[in-house]
């Protein structure tokens, strides 16, 4: 199986939460989960999906492989992000979306339709 990781944006936590518990009630299961973090940090991203990988049933070796890739490719994309981070204050959180390449191909279907 294939994965993506990607760095979305900064997030008030309340927010994040809330929208996380809409996203279960409302959306079906998918292979796309969102990850959150109070710091920019590679460790933060891999301590965090420790506990999707197992819940999903998805090879952690190759998702953390995924998240360190990207940490060693985009480190422009990663000091911009830890700036807005900084800027935002401590009440929010980093957010990005580790993905199956399937399940994020089925979320954006189901948005596409929901959106029609």
């Amino acid at each position: 199986m294939k994965y993506t990781f990607d760095i979305l944006g900064v997030s008030p936590v309340l927010l994040f939460f809330q929208q996380q518990q809409e996203l279960i009630q409302k959306s079906p299961a998918t292979g796309v989960e969102y990850l959150a973090t109070p710091k920019c940090t590679l460790d933060g991203f891999i301590h965090s999906v420790e506990a999707v990988t197992s819940d999903r049933g998805w090879d952690l070796n190759e998702v953390v492989a995924v998240i360190i890739n990207f940490w060693m490719q985009h480190s422009e994309t990663i000091y911009y992000w830890k700036s807005r981070l900084e800027d935002a204050g401590t009440e929010n959180l980093l957010i990005a979306r580790v993905a199956n390449l399937n399940g994020l191909q089925q979320e954006l279907g189901f948005i596409l339709k929901k959106n029609l």
